[in-house]
């Protein structure tokens, strides 16, 4: 099913053009039409423009009636953003029917548009990253974005560990969301966090040891956000180092430490994070997490 796809930079600049130009092909390959916002090469200091150029990206992408808004990269910059973003002018295009798309930085938009209009949002893949990699992109990534563009997407499921199967089902209701940890953090204590009761918090996170990780939990656990939610699943975690000192502090450490801290369930392996295979999630949407036995699924589909 054709799809018009609009392809924009709000982040960190784009480094290499090729990898873009290999996303877009892959894109078309697929049969979308793919758009190119003008600034998306743009270059200001390490972002994709100065602050107006890539606010502007972000209007034009919703004001572009295209099916989706796709972010060629994540890094860093949309938190500068967030007082300028026209927010009624973006819930307008997704009650149109438009969806926002991407991960990592892009957590800040994610994050302040449920805050000020509880309007959804998707977490997924970026152009560069996940279509414009060198060989073959992954299958269930693919998949589940394609699922995301026809509006096919009912749910992702995944398995436990071994340590987390459940003896009996769990069926936990809530408003889905989350993203990157740092940004998450970041955004505690001001209006672009939404105040979620009763939250099914998702979270991931690149290139933090894990004893960032657990200081940045710390954090939520103490500005009163984790104790708000019904539960609490942790995606990946990776590109980091072990240093000798650590003597067995790991991020299994930093998990077992969490729920000691927590009534919620916590589970983990969602395939969600900077990793090749990765599912496309609801941000702000209503979902139902089912466990069973070492199987897990977020669904969000009508027939559920």
């Amino acid at each position: 099913m054709k799809k018009h796809i609009y392809i924009f930079s709000p982040s960190s600049a784009i480094r290499d053009k090729a990898v873009v130009r290999r996303g877009v092909q892959r894109l078309k390959a697929l049969g979308h039409e793919v758009e190119l916002d003008e600034a998306v090469f743009a270059t200001h200091m390490r972002f994709a423009g100065d602050d107006e150029t890539r606010l502007a990206a972000i209007h034009r992408a919703a004001a572009s009636g295209a099916d989706v808004a796709l972010i060629t990269r994540g890094g860093y910059g949309l938190t500068r953003l967030l007082p300028g973003i026209r927010y009624k002018t973006v819930a307008k295009a997704i009650d149109k029917g438009m969806k926002f798309v991407g991960l990592s930085d892009f957590t800040a938009f994610q994050c302040a548009v449920m805050a000020k209009t509880g309007s959804v949002t998707w977490a997924g893949p970026a152009l560069g990253e996940d279509f414009g990699i060198e060989g073959e992109p992954d299958d269930i990534m693919q998949a589940c974005f394609e699922d995301l563009v026809s509006g096919q997407g009912e749910g992702a499921g995944w398995q436990l560990p071994a340590s987390e199967a459940q003896d009996k089902p769990l069926h936990i209701k809530g408003q889905l969301w989350g993203g990157n940890l740092a940004i998450i953090t970041s955004l505690a204590g001001t209006e672009w966090l939404p105040r979620v009761k009763g939250g099914i918090l998702f979270l991931e996170d690149v290139h933090e040891h894990p004893y960032r990780v657990e200081r940045m939990l710390t954090q939520l656990l103490y500005a009163g956000v984790l104790k708000d939610q019904k539960a609490i699943i942790l995606g990946h975690f990776t590109n980091y180092k072990p240093v000798p000192h650590d003597k067995g502090y790991r991020l299994k450490t930093v998990v077992d430490w969490l729920r000691t801290q927590v009534k919620a369930p916590v589970f983990t392996n969602l395939p969600f994070g900077h990793v090749p295979t990765k599912v496309a999630l609801p941000v702000g949407a209503k979902v139902n997490l089912e466990v069973e036995g070492r199987d897990a699924f977020v669904l969000w589909g009508h027939s559920h």
